[in-house]
């Protein structure tokens, strides 16, 4: 089956709800996306809001309270919403990398693999059945002589001896109080919490949600979305292999990638469609395939979208090409082209139009440089 590029970034952009906005509840937009880059809360309520038909202010924030989507490292490491069905697959696969018993893991953040299965063991008692805040937590923690020389460890906010445990479903984020961050059990925040599924059994379900909305895909690009290439890179194409039939192989411009099976016609049958969308700061529709994708975002522009300090940039889309950046100081939205990218005067005046609406933005003016 052969494709060009330009079909893949419209279904691509349907399937995430880009060109084609949802009607369906934010769970459903944030389990369709395989989840949603959470670490600036801001960014994440615009990747939603920018998918919803009626956006709302603080949909995803309420959700989150509610605990029908989930904050918790995942993915690369990075804070994400996920559904409670999305965490159960995903971070399993993640855990099963097993980074915190590599040498340089424990060179970097001063715990032997041992030492985490004792925190994982303490932490998963102290939050059993309430809410704590870091600090809470950590000084509970201190009380246990042991944990004393990770102190410093456990105080930082990147939480670097907190993910190997978020990996394995000891904790997540409750919800926030002020500006300070929580930490409860996800079976305390969740109702009907399903548990962590065995690796390979979650494996197929992973696989397929992702190329359901990023595909088609490799297996090198799913394991770089989910664990920056930490897994062994056999078991991530016995995972793609033992999907049998159900994945399609396509042929994209002489790009060889995967679909599921169930989508391989839609995404034959797909046309082209000029169009300009504008999406916010960390969206999963660059995060997905990846930064490095060429195909998505030219080489020598990528510096313009991941920036420094591991900042992704909002994005300018041109029928589903990466094309600029834009910003947003007061009312003033400048757009700013890549070199040589034409941007369809009519087609920006709508997706600013859907912009200012997802922001609740008034008399948003727009400056092209």
């Amino acid at each position: 089956m052969r494709v060009g590029w330009d079909q893949v970034f419209a279904w691509r952009l349907r399937r995430q709800y880009v060109s084609e906005p949802a009607t369906s509840s934010v769970p459903e937009i944030v389990g369709r996306l395989c989840g949603v880059q959470a670490q600036v809360t801001s960014s994440a309520e615009t990747a939603v809001a920018l998918r919803s038909r009626s956006p709302e202010s603080g949909a995803l924030t309420r959700e989150l309270a509610a605990g029908t989507v989930v904050k918790t490292w995942s993915m690369r490491g990075t804070l994400h919403a996920l559904t409670p069905a999305a965490a159960s697959a995903l971070l399993p696969l993640i855990a099963s990398a097993r980074t915190w018993e590599k040498p340089v893991w424990q060179r970097n953040f001063g715990a032997t693999p041992a030492e985490v299965i004792a925190l994982t063991e303490a932490v998963s008692t102290h939050l059993a059945d309430t809410v704590l805040t870091r600090e809470e937590l950590v000084d509970a923690l201190l009380t246990d002589k042991a944990f004393h020389r990770m102190g410093e460890q456990l105080r930082s906010g990147w939480g670097a001896l907190l993910k190997p445990l978020a990996w394995q479903g000891a904790l997540c984020h409750g919800p926030a109080r002020g500006n300070r961050a929580t930490f409860t059990s996800p079976s305390h925040l969740v109702a009907e919490w399903p548990g962590l599924l065995d690796p390979d059994v979650a494996a197929p379900v992973a696989v397929t949600a992702y190329l359901d909305a990023y595909g088609p895909a490799t297996p090198q690009s799913f394991d770089a979305w989910l664990s920056r290439n930490s897994l062994r890179k056999t078991t991530v194409r016995r995972w793609f292999a033992d999907l049998g039939d159900a994945l399609t192989e396509v042929d994209i411009d002489g790009r060889s990638a995967y679909i599921t099976t169930e989508h391989a016609e839609e995404l034959a049958a797909t046309k082209a469609k000029r169009s300009v969308h504008l999406l916010g700061a960390f969206d999963q529709y660059v995060l997905g395939p990846g930064t490095s994708d060429t195909a998505l975002l030219p080489a020598a522009h990528r510096a313009k979208v991941s920036r420094a300090a591991g900042w992704i940039a909002p994005l300018v889309l041109v029928d589903g090409h990466i094309a600029g950046t834009w910003e947003i100081e007061d009312t003033r939205l400048t757009v700013s082209p890549f070199d040589g990218a034409k941007i369809p005067a009519k087609h920006l005046d709508t997706a600013v139009v859907r912009l200012a609406t997802a922001l609740g933005l008034e008399n948003l003016t727009v400056r092209t440089g």
